[in-house]
């Protein structure tokens, strides 16, 4: 199991590694990246900063080993820092025997990411403005 917060960017070739193997009889993979809008505001997004809480290492171990289990393996990426648009935010790489399970499991792991990993972004606008979005 590979789960990180990192402020390198992430490489899927390393998370399809960390899933193969012969168990293996699909892998699913997801890639977030920062687009150079966001319908909840005005104007073009630039790039987007993202911050963690101290604790987003140990939450994001917690969620890939909620999902890891005997026929999947899995590997979980969320990048923090300054990212530009474009780049990737978070991969995920699912194995499993059969297809559906690595499809739902990464459907459901990008899900508990969202709503439970310490992130917050700020989105750099093209007017020099910007917005937080995960923060109450």
């Amino acid at each position: 199991m590979l789960a990180a917060v990192s402020e390198e960017p992430p490489s899927l070739a390393a998370h399809v590694d960390a899933v193969s193997g012969p168990r293996a009889g699909a892998i699913a993979t997801f890639i977030g990246t920062v687009r150079d809008h966001d319908p909840s505001v005005t104007g073009e997004v630039v790039g987007l900063d993202y911050s963690a809480h101290p604790s987003a290492a140990d939450v994001i171990e917690a969620i890939a080993a909620r999902h890891d289990a005997p026929d999947l393996t899995v590997a979980l990426t969320h990048r923090i820092g300054h990212l530009a648009v474009g780049d990737a935010a978070i991969v995920v790489a699912v194995s499993a025997p059969h297809r559906r399970e690595a499809l739902d499991a990464v459907s459901s792991l990008v899900e508990d990411v969202k709503a439970n990993l310490p992130v917050w972004k700020r989105e750099l606008l093209a007017d020099g403005s910007h917005t937080w979005v995960g923060v109450a």
